[in-house]
């Protein structure tokens, strides 16, 4: 609005000259300025005419006004040109400073006329660091003193000058490239660009072709690729190069009669020529190629890859050697009968449904037992069909819950057979379509109702002496920790006898093992008449135990004589005299032992003094006998309290399924873990009490309070979960463990295929035989049974053929030098694919960082527990995960046995 001012305000003044200059001159040419003709100044100049006078002086003024406006004019178009000027550089510098580049411009004499923001930018500059005067030299010494230049002057000047410019790293991991150019008035103009993303991209590409050419020289099956234009081939994989028996150089650049025999190349520009003329540019046969003096059946697929004109362009050939397949053919076809024929005589009940629908679509000789009828009658049928309403009911649950766990679910149940109420055990098993959805369920029925009559004989068989059918020490050690639960809080008292026969040996070395046999029959037969049905059990091989209460140590020292009085009799045995006597030790409750493991290792602690001192006396313990002992009797009394006082209680650390990231539902089990909290030493830690129970025998009693509460805290989780609990060596050496899983099962109502038992090494260490046998009875019974600190002992890999394990779990001695040790790296890979190999599940212990668990996940380990995923707590801080939304724990149990 200024400048049209200015412009108006010009042009007024303009004509305001002009009308003057018009005044001036017709002035002296007429009378219009009203003056009389005598008028005459009142001063003159010298002698000259007055007229002249006032004319000059017009005149002049005239001139100096033409003069002006002349210089107006001037003035007004000299600054209309500086403002284009102004208005064209203002565009040009707007123009620059908002390119994506940076720009500096200088003169011939190297001075910075110009730099726009952007150059500013990339290198952290601001406008009052480019000085007035300064040069491009002088800017880039400014820029390497800033560190955002990392060459000489002359080396840049030299290649940013050049085609490709010049990068530089700048200090924040950004690329720039700058290129330099001279002009012909002596000046220069320099860009710099960020060319950090094309760079990245250009690594990128350069990475996905290495990648993609890796990937294809990889692929099993011959691929190839030839020019449309000429037939040569443009490519050929490592496969190709291995079928062919030709190197890649032989290959490409060649055609196919140039590399194959006349007949296979006619066969192969057929094929070629199929795929040309598809409407889909594809084209799959089999073809007999001819290679030396054999000939090989390959399964080929051609596809035509066509250009942006939609021409062909290379025809791409991928081909499989299938000639041993076809060989197979007919003995696959052979197997398949085989299979159905062993499926069809397998001694269990096998049926498979139909999950849309229900409906049986297959059905063994030994299922027609469960079903009643004919399986060719079955077939087509649901069970709502077969079976009565409440039955039908009770299967469609059962098959439901299965589908819906999508794993194997196990249960015992009776079933009615023409034989009568049988027991079965059932197994479900859903069977997956390629999306991920259930498609059938596989069922088979066992019948084990001989199986559980033999192991409830064989229950007995565990607590009780197979010679004398007197009870064992498991059964003692029971009834010893009744009887001091009963006389808990009491003034009763009861003693406990440890009688050991002397001179057994020597009768079995002399008379042999069946005297001796026999005489411990008899001999059981002298003590039990004497104990007056007190409690008697054979202890070991030579040594007995009894209990006797009333007045202590009488009673107890009474019984010792009566039992040595009742063995000095003869023993009349096959015509022979044979004679034994017994050295006894006594305890008494409560004075020397408030558990049975105390009150049994005093008893032995006065035997062991008895005979000591005389064979055939009686010892009675006392507390000043060995301090030793007195130690071990305090700690075993502590630790049978903490059972016996609800001091006990159960940590659960969760194990997950391995992944680089893991969530609450990758959680699938929890490992039960035995924690004791002593009312004046505070927390004791497993280390110290674990082996004092392994050692005192306590392990068993505990083990079992253990096993049987993890079982019922999982059986309340609404989440079925898995549950794992460790069993000790001794658990197995001493009583009947299958039934005690069993009747733990039954109790608690935990599904068996939920609980995983691990063991260690030491069990079949121990006794390989029986321990194989006991775990076989567990795996019978559905269970799980797992191979627990893989690698930390012995690691027979014969016990991993001769037993079936679930699962393997590696050592945390492994896992926790995962990324420092390569030996560990190696060991874990090795053990992950020898269980894979074996079918069996890998679990890594002691994962405590999240290289270690993606290790673990790269490597195809199944599942993954440490304190990583979760430390050993109270159920309650995993609540959410067993699925209680109102997070309150279940009332732990006060008391074991």
């Amino acid at each position: 609005m200024a400048s049209k001012n200015w412009r108006a305000g010009g042009k007024i003044l303009s004509s305001a000259l002009a009308a003057v200059g018009l005044l001036a001159v017709a002035a002296p040419s007429g009378d219009a300025w009203s003056v009389p003709s005598n008028f005459a100044p009142p001063n003159y100049i010298g002698s000259a005419d007055p007229h002249f006078i006032w004319e000059m002086l017009i005149g002049g003024i005239v001139v100096v006004s033409f003069l002006g406006a002349v210089a107006l004019w001037v003035m007004s178009a000299w600054r209309k040109v500086k403002r284009a000027q102004l208005r064209r550089n203002a565009f040009i510098s707007s123009a620059l400073n908002n390119l994506s580049q940076g720009v500096v411009m200088t003169d011939a004499q190297k001075r910075v006329v110009f730099c726009n923001n952007r150059y500013l930018e990339i290198y952290g500059l601001t406008r009052s660091d480019i000085r007035k005067d300064m040069t491009g030299p002088d800017l880039l010494a400014l820029r390497r003193k800033r560190g955002v230049l990392d060459v000489s002057t002359d080396e840049f000047y030299q290649f940013a000058g050049t085609g490709e410019g010049l990068i530089t790293e700048l200090p924040n991991g950004r690329s720039i490239v700058v290129k330099y150019w001279s002009l012909p008035n002596g000046g220069s103009v320099a860009t710099h660009e960020d060319c950090s993303e094309q760079r990245r991209l250009s690594r990128q590409l350069a990475t996905t072709t290495q990648f993609l050419e890796s990937v294809i020289d990889n692929v099993p099956v011959c691929v190839a690729a030839k020019s449309i234009e000429d037939g040569r081939y443009i490519l050929a994989n490592r496969a190709f190069e291995k079928f062919s028996r030709l190197s890649r150089e032989n290959i490409v650049g060649k055609r196919a009669d140039e590399i194959f025999q006349p007949a296979t190349a006619a066969g192969i520009a057929t094929a070629d020529r199929a795929a040309l003329e598809s409407p889909d540019s594809q084209f799959r046969n089999e073809m007999l190629v001819e290679r030396g003096l054999e000939k090989r059946t390959l399964a080929s697929n051609r596809v035509i890859a066509r250009d942006d004109q939609n021409q062909p362009k290379f025809l791409i050939a991928l081909f499989d050697d299938i000639t041993d397949h076809k060989s197979l053919s007919v003995e696959l076809e052979n197997t398949k009968k085989f299979l159905e024929l062993i499926v069809d005589n397998i001694p269990v009940s096998l049926i498979v449904e139909r999950v849309s629908d229900g409906k049986y679509l297959l059905a063994n000789r030994s299922a027609e037992t469960i079903l009643n009828r004919r399986r060719e009658d079955a077939t087509g049928l649901t069970a709502a069909d077969i079976f009565n309403p409440r039955e039908a009911k009770l299967i469609v649950a059962r098959d439901e819950a299965a589908i819906k766990k999508r794993g194997m679910l196990t249960e015992e149940h009776p079933i009615s057979t023409k034989d009568g109420l049988r027991l079965f055990l059932t197994r479900r098993v859903t069977v997956l379509d390629d999306a991920g959805e259930p498609q059938y369920l596989i069922k088979t029925h066992e019948d084990v109702t001989d199986r559980r009559q033999t192991e409830s004989r064989m229950a007995h068989m565990a607590y009780h002496d197979g010679l004398t059918d007197l009870p064992n020490r498991a059964a003692f050690l029971q009834a010893l920790a009744q009887m001091i639960e009963a006389c808990a809080d009491t003034d009763e008292q009861f003693a406990v006898l440890s009688v050991d026969l002397d001179g057994l040996k020597e009768i079995n070395d002399v008379f042999g093992h069946s005297i001796g046999d026999k005489l411990l029959i008899e001999v059981s037969r002298r003590i039990q008449a004497s104990a007056r049905g007190g409690v008697v059990a054979r202890l070991s091989g030579d040594e007995f135990g009894l209990l006797i209460d009333g007045r202590q140590p009488d009673i107890g020292k009474a019984l010792a004589e009566k039992v040595a009085e009742a063995l000095a009799s003869e023993f009349p045995i096959e015509g022979k005299s044979v004679r034994i006597g017994c050295t006894t030790g006594i305890s008494i409750f409560p004075r020397d032992g408030a558990d049975a493991a105390s009150l049994l290792a005093n008893a032995g602690a006065a035997l062991f003094r008895a005979k000591a001192k005389s064979r055939g006396s009686i010892g009675i313990f006392e507390p000043e006998m060995d301090q030793q002992i007195r130690d071990r009797r305090v700690l075993h009394q502590d630790l049978s309290l903490a059972i016996r006082n609800g001091e006990l209680s159960l940590h659960f650390q969760p194990q997950a399924k391995a992944g680089h990231v893991i969530g609450g539902g990758d959680v699938i089990g929890f490992e039960a873990l035995a924690r004791w909290f002593h009312p004046v030493r505070g927390f004791v830690p497993p280390a110290d009490f674990i082996p004092l129970a392994e050692e005192s025998g306590l392990i068993v009693e505990m083990g079992e309070w253990i096993l049987r509460e993890a079982c019922r805290e999982a059986a309340s989780w609404p989440q079925p979960l898995q549950i794992a609990v460790n069993l000790s060596p001794a658990q197995f050496m001493h009583g009947d463990l299958v039934s005690l899983v069993h009747s733990i099962l039954l109790e608690t109502g935990l599904a068996p295929g939920r609980l995983e038992l691990e063991i260690t090494e030491g069990v079949l260490i121990e006794d390989f035989d029986r321990g194989l046998a006991l775990l076989r009875r567990l795996k019978a019974l559905g269970v799980r049974v797992s191979m627990d600190d893989f690698g930390s002992g012995y690691s027979s890999l014969s016990y991993l053929q001769a037993f079936p394990f679930d699962k393997i779990k590696i050592d945390r001695a492994f896992v926790m030098n995962l990324g420092r040790n390569p030996q560990s790296a190696a060991i874990v890979r090795a053990v992950i694919g020898l269980g894979h190999g074996l079918e069996m599940s890998i679990v890594a212990e002691g994962v405590e960082t999240q290289e270690q668990l993606s290790f673990l996940a790269d490597e195809g380990c199944n599942a993954v527990q440490g304190y990583f995923i979760g430390k050993p707590a109270p159920i309650l801080q995993y609540a959410a995960l067993v699925g209680r939304n109102d997070a309150s724990p279940v009332e732990p149990a006060r008391k074991a046995g």
